[in-house]
């Protein structure tokens, strides 16, 4: 007879082999992440075939997306490390690759080496700024993002790809403005100057009527024409990180975004 408070472990013969059940991938945030990177692939494809349009609106569709994903899984709690993988070379992609080598083909082809050094400048500080971020995510205040986010400097790149060929100008035309907003958009991802993240907006959270009313007038001012207006808002919120920085400089406030460092003498001296 067995014991009542005999253990229930159950015994396994010699020699047999005892498997964990395979982890599986959450399908919805995941889908969301593929259809992002398809709007980068979908950009650059594009541009090869000289559709500089639909090049940049692949871009804005894959930020639209790539911002959706990260709140579907925190909604339905399908969080994973191989979305987080995922999401990282999906970004890369669409936010890194992609803006560059539409801007090289658009423009800055034309400039010779320049323009080739400026492209990849822009495509080597999405990489770094997408591998800091990945590193620091323990350590950074949730609301501000250190340095402009890839998606918004992408946005960047292709508004004003966008705005121009809407307007019928040649890339060629513009080439050195084009230079120009590359490196700024590219430097901007990897310097420490706090741009805000819109992390704390809970979606979940009952919100006043007026709130609706101005997410409509938003949407009604923007289909009043599209590229100008997508463009003047990321040049604002491109603009937005460097002048909430100045002013806590003025302030006498701390200007790092760097929360709850674990190793702080190496970090004391960079994100001041």
């Amino acid at each position: 007879m067995h014991n009542g408070n005999e253990s229930q472990t159950p015994v396994v013969a010699e020699g047999v082999v005892l498997r964990k059940r395979r982890k599986g991938i959450y399908i919805l945030p995941n889908l969301f992440t593929l259809a992002a990177l398809f709007g980068g692939f979908y950009a650059v494809v594009m541009a090869m075939n000289g559709r500089f349009d639909l090049a940049a609106v692949g871009v804005f569709s894959a930020m639209v997306l790539d911002s959706l994903d990260g709140r579907v899984a925190r909604m339905t709690n399908t969080q994973s490390a191989f979305g987080e993988q995922m999401d990282s070379l999906s970004d890369m992609v669409s936010f890194g690759a992609a803006p560059a080598l539409i801007a090289y083909e658009w423009a800055l082809k034309g400039l010779g080496r320049w323009g080739w050094i400026a492209a990849f400048v822009y495509c080597a500080c999405a990489a770094l700024r997408l591998a800091r971020f990945n590193v620091n995510t323990g350590v950074v205040d949730k609301r501000y993002f250190q340095g402009l986010p890839s998606p918004a400097a992408a946005a960047l790149m292709a508004g004003f790809i966008w705005v121009m060929n809407d307007l019928e100008v040649a890339g060629r035309e513009v080439a050195w403005p084009m230079f120009a907003i590359a490196l700024y958009a590219g430097l901007t991802m990897v310097t420490n100057v706090p741009f805000y993240s819109f992390k704390d907006v809970q979606m979940k959270k009952s919100v006043p009527f007026v709130v609706i009313v101005l997410i409509a007038l938003a949407i009604a001012v923007i289909n009043i024409h599209p590229p100008i207006v997508l463009f003047a808002v990321f040049v604002l919120y491109g603009a937005s990180g460097y002048m909430l920085y100045g002013w806590r400089k003025a302030k006498g406030q701390h200007t790092s975004v760097i929360s709850t460092s674990t190793d702080e003498p190496d970090e004391r001296g960079l994100h001041k």
